[in-house]
């Protein structure tokens, strides 16, 4: 499918990647969302919080909303567009991954960018209660790398899937590990890094056979973190075998689904693998478009609604038709 052309144009003072990033993640503020929460058991005895937000009308679609490396359902850029897809009609089921809702998960594992059992579990829980005929998957960051892996492993998608729109996808994870880890984003990598072993260090007591303090100490780094935890919590040997399989940028030329895919030519996060050219050009159901700004997650708009979300809802309704104008 051809290379879609931006439209995006952002405020001057929002061009800047550190600008539209910070701001985006921690000075937006989206009011007017009310959300229920449900708790589902997952196969493996642990637990996900699922925050749903619906239409004004009982409504037969949903999108379900997956967020970023240590976010959570509450997130401006998760809410953000609930508000929007509710206002159109559309209920907006936000999952909390693993020990993101506010309680720690039961079991040593957590949360990954591949951890598509997890998403898969969600949709399962959607599909039982018989709610939806439409289902839609928008995912943020880690997220939209999970969304599309899940579409793109598979051959049996449920028919009821009918799009997926991935924001700042890191697609080629150890490309984008390395690029958290340059100097521009030392301070990103700090922050991502300590709130990760805080989330952990409760584990060192209730699993002492899986870590110990030694190995906890040693991690100095996020690929010290996938090397001493996310890899070996989740079957993975270590953590370039872990960025290996996990990444979807392997999985994009199978997928079916009509997915969006919008990444910021400007976001320091991802590395140039991160923007599948090649892929989106071989595959007629992947739409690849790379705005020249928009940082991370930071495509600030008009009215406190941004381009990323409107771009969602367009793309949903015009697939709806049965045409997405390129």
């Amino acid at each position: 499918m051809p290379i879609i052309q931006p439209t995006y144009k952002p405020p001057f003072w929002a061009k800047k990647s550190f600008t539209s990033t910070v701001f985006s993640g921690l000075a937006r503020r989206v009011k007017g969302v009310v959300q229920t929460r449900e708790r589902i058991t997952l196969p493996d005895g642990d637990f996900l919080d699922l925050d749903w937000s619906y239409a004004e009308q009982k409504s037969n679609k949903v999108i379900v909303l997956l967020h970023g490396l240590e976010g959570n359902a509450q997130r401006p850029y998760i809410t953000g567009t609930a508000k929007l897809f509710n206002e159109n009609g559309i209920d907006a089921c936000a999952v909390n991954f693993r020990g993101c809702s506010g309680e720690p998960n039961l079991l040593y594992r957590s949360y990954h960018s591949g951890a598509t059992e997890d998403l898969e579990a969600v949709i399962n829980s959607i599909l039982e209660k018989n709610q939806y005929d439409e289902i839609y998957i928008k995912g943020i960051s880690l997220g939209a790398n999970m969304a599309l892996k899940y579409v793109g492993e598979r051959d049996d998608v449920p028919k009821e899937i009918k799009s997926v729109i991935a924001i700042s996808t890191p697609c080629d994870l150890k490309g984008s590990c390395d690029a958290l880890l340059s100097l521009k984003n030392r301070h990103y990598a700090i922050r991502f890094l300590k709130h990760l072993k805080d989330k952990l260090k409760p584990k060192l007591s209730q699993f002492p056979d899986n870590i110990n303090i030694k190995d906890f100490n040693s991690i100095k780094t996020l690929i010290g973190f996938d090397e001493v935890y996310t890899s070996k919590a989740h079957g993975f040997k270590d953590a370039l075998d872990y960025y290996e399989k996990a990444s979807c940028l392997q999985f994009l030329p199978n997928i079916k689904v009509p997915s969006l895919i919008i990444n910021a030519l400007n976001d320091s996060f991802l590395s140039a693998e991160c923007y599948p050219v090649k892929e989106a050009k071989h595959n007629p159901n992947l739409f690849l478009e790379m705005p020249k700004y928009g940082g991370h997650v930071g495509f600030i708009d008009k009215r406190n609604i941004y381009y990323n979300e409107w771009r969602a809802l367009e793309f949903v309704n015009s697939i709806n038709k049965g045409k997405f104008e390129v």
